[in-house]
């Protein structure tokens, strides 16, 4: 024997009520993080502070050297002449 649903409270994938679509108003992926201007350079930081950075960074889905690269132009910004 065949179940019969109740189409009133049938899950459909249709949208529900009175929609209106709106304009996308997001920036394309490019401009989001816009590329910086970096120079390479050699830095020695201790163990501690690189393994911080790297757990920071995979906690939040980033790269450390990036995580990095802000504090240091925070501090610059912050304390610069």
């Amino acid at each position: 024997m065949k179940k019969k649903t109740n189409k009133k409270n049938a899950k459909t994938d249709e949208p529900i009520g009175n929609l209106k679509r709106i304009a996308d108003f997001l920036p394309p992926p490019e401009q989001l993080l816009p590329p910086e201007e970096v120079r390479k350079i050699t830095l020695a930081l201790d163990e501690e502070t690189i393994e911080l950075f790297k757990q920071m960074a995979e906690d939040h889905g980033t790269k450390y050297q990036r995580m990095m690269r802000e504090v240091l132009k925070g501090y610059a910004k912050k304390y610069g002449t």
